[in-house]
């Protein structure tokens, strides 16, 4: 085998490769002797068919398999263990030969295009400072809490009286069939509908048109679904909700005390304050872990001057850009972003891909002389939870992952990358900051030090700032499991978050 080395300029390297065609031939050959005892043509006994006939009628098909499965990768993996190459991408292969002229007795020629690893000193875990924002766990935190579980969980109490009208805050319990031009639509019916006055979980003008409404009342709502209603075929459209009132309720009392708790599945009062500060506890220590390990990465991205592969570089950037697109053609953008230009934006993006890759290089450099490793337990269990995100399609998932190693590679990434966050932690120097929940949760990192925001620059960007690009810089981006499908709702409503009580919290 010969190898020339064509391009080598940064990270790019460029290699032809020549197999000689005696080589070639050799494996083709061998190749044919190991599958002939299974071939099975007209007019010959089986496994007696002639090697040259083989040859002739299936020859290039043979090669291709050869060239593909063995020839290939190889000659590729010698080439670059010959030359200590760490790639940095998936080389691009171009064949400049003929199969046919092969099979005749021509060399194998092709090339390859590659990017490598670039040389880098990754800073020393033990030298590094970092500042981790902690927070207490305040009373009023807990009570603000038990004032919302107990609004929740208030309960309904009808209203006496023939006459009594009912108000904002109260229940209106109603029946009604919903109609587009005189017909009933699909999924715009209900009996027996708790319609909360002044919740907002019915579309815009339903609740309002119940106001003043009395036991018994016949009501016509009309309404019109918004623009950006989740139901397509019913978005901007006009209804009629023909409506009876069966009952109107107003909230009774709710109480903060121990059948409060008892309502929520806990034993008393005191019960359910533990709980709250349990998942409390854990929301400061989420948050805590999150703050120090951005203020992780911005200590670890020191040195901007080793050159970035730029194959690993347009990946990244194609990767943001594709949700940044998406989030444009939504308007959706960040109110900082919608006045700037495309070129702008792709350039403020690009800076935000290359942040990714550098640090995903100097995490990854660190992590590999720690021997920091992923197991198949751990990517087994990411997968199985990821899988328990689409009920019905958990197999589908499964077999997703199964048969794409693309996609088990992203599950691994933010897995590996976690490990040796925690590795780094556990050398850094640590120091522990006490500040308010308000502060702990803010994205502005001055809010810690008291100073003021300085303007934003765009070189200084980070992308956990960007909605719209849906993925923190700190995170790889990942391919994504099969689209899960929508759970049907009802289109007179506007389904609210399921509503969770302080046991399952804890």
């Amino acid at each position: 085998m010969q190898v020339t080395e064509k391009v080598a300029e940064g990270l790019s390297r460029t290699f032809e490769i020549v197999i000689p065609s005696k080589d070639v031939q050799t494996r083709l050959d061998a190749k044919i002797q190991e599958i002939r005892p299974q071939v099975r043509l007209k007019g010959f006994r089986p496994g007696k068919v002639p090697a040259a006939h083989i040859k002739k009628v299936f020859g290039e098909s043979i090669l291709g398999d050869l060239l593909n499965d063995e020839l290939l990768p190889q000659s590729i993996d010698s080439t670059l263990k010959e030359r200590s190459i760490e790639p940095a991408s998936q080389p691009k292969v171009e064949i400049k030969s003929d199969p046919k002229a092969m099979i005749s007795g021509s060399d194998f020629e092709f090339q390859i295009e590659l990017d490598i690893m670039p040389a880098f000193d990754a800073p020393d875990p033990k030298k590094l400072k970092i500042t981790r924002p902690v927070a207490k766990i305040e009373d009023a935190q807990v009570d603000e809490a038990l004032a919302e579980l107990a609004k929740e969980s208030r309960a309904f109490e009808e209203k006496k009286g023939k006459a009594a009208k009912a108000t904002d805050g109260d229940a209106v319990v109603v029946d009604f069939v919903g109609k587009m031009e005189g017909e009933i639509f699909e999924g715009g019916s209900a009996q027996d509908a708790r319609v909360v006055l002044g919740d907002g979980a019915f579309i815009p003008g339903f609740e309002e048109q119940l106001k003043g409404a009395k036991k018994g009342d016949e009501i016509e709502l009309k309404v019109t679904f918004p623009d950006d209603y989740q139901a397509q075929n019913l978005a901007g459209k006009k209804a009629i909700f023909e409506t009876t009132v069966k009952a109107v309720e107003a909230p009774a009392e709710s109480k903060i005390d121990d059948e409060l708790a008892k309502r929520l599945g806990l034993e008393s009062l005191e019960s359910l304050k533990d709980a709250l500060k349990q998942r409390f506890e854990r929301e400061h220590a989420t948050q805590s872990r999150m703050r120090a390990k951005r203020a992780l990465l911005d200590a670890l991205d020191v040195d901007k001057e080793f050159d970035l592969p730029s194959s690993m570089v347009d990946a990244e950037f194609e990767n943001i850009w594709r949700e940044v697109s998406n989030a444009m053609a939504q308007d959706q953008l960040d109110d900082e972003d919608k006045n700037k230009s495309e070129d702008e934006l792709k350039a403020e993006y690009r800076t935000i891909a290359e942040r990714r890759v550098r640090l995903g290089l100097v995490l990854a450099k660190i992590g590999q002389g720690s021997g920091v490793e992923v197991t198949q337990e751990e990517i087994s269990r990411a997968i199985n939870q990821e899988a328990q995100r689409y009920p019905g399609q958990e197999q589908q998932v499964v077999e997703f992952y199964t048969k794409n190693p693309n996609a088990v590679a992203q599950v691994r990434a933010p897995i590996y990358e976690e490990k040796v966050v925690d590795y780094v932690l556990e050398l850094a120097e640590v120091k522990d900051q006490t500040v308010s929940r308000e502060a702990l949760f803010s994205d502005d990192d001055d809010i810690l030090s008291g100073a003021k925001k300085p303007a934003k620059k765009a070189a200084a960007k980070k992308a956990p700032a960007k909605k719209a690009t849906a993925k923190a810089a700190e995170k790889p981006a990942a391919k994504k499991a099969p689209a899960k499908k929508a759970a049907a709702k009802k289109p007179a409503t506007k389904k609210a978050p399921a509503k969770k009580t302080a046991a399952k919290k804890s």
